[in-house]
């Protein structure tokens, strides 16, 4: 991840009706790790790592940097949300621009928190990088991310193969006051 600018971190913790978005802290790594080890959860993200070598170089604290935030239901982590400024493996039309990724625990899909948490993610940063336009790209047979982006407001970019599979760009532009 690089940096999103000259952003504050960490910010405050950002709440939602259901939600808090928050810094890692120690109590999340077991969820990290069933997040990174999920089968379902990496679908379409390559496939999962293993639990054993996830436990063994997981440090006691999640990892923090600028742009990742957990998702915490009634003081438990169920995702994690992410900006960072797109980088090289990118599109062209991403290059520069913040992209959005997020992972969600099985448990916790269909309820509306990813569109949740997501929406609140894109206030933020609305708010702290007015203007900011950002990207997003997922499998075009994840279904699911596919609606996620639809209803965040994202328009389609662009439709190009990799990893073995047909990818969608989309881009999120804010509203901004015309001036």
């Amino acid at each position: 991840m690089t940096e999103l600018g000259p952003v504050a971190w960490p910010p405050a913790p950002i709440r939602t009706e259901r939600l808090v978005l928050r810094e890692p802290e120690a109590r999340d790594r077991a969820a990290f790790i069933e997040l990174l080890a999920s089968p379902e959860v990496h679908t379409y993200l390559g496939g999962p790592r293993p639990r054993d070598e996830l436990e063994r170089e997981m440090s006691g604290v999640p990892e923090r940097w600028p742009g990742s935030f957990v998702v915490d239901l009634d003081g438990s982590m169920i995702g994690q949300i992410l900006l960072r400024r797109a980088t090289g493996h990118c599109r062209p039309a991403a290059a520069g621009k913040a992209d959005l990724g997020y992972l969600f625990l099985p448990r916790a899909w269909g309820f509306g928190y990813a569109a949740e948490a997501c929406a609140a993610a894109l206030g933020w940063l609305a708010g702290v990088l007015p203007g900011e336009p950002v990207v997003l790209t997922t499998q075009t047979a994840n279904v699911g991310s596919m609606r996620l982006a639809a209803k965040l407001g994202f328009t389609e970019v662009e439709r190009f193969e990799a990893w073995g599979a047909e990818q969608w760009l989309g881009m999120w532009s804010p509203v901004t006051p015309s001036d």
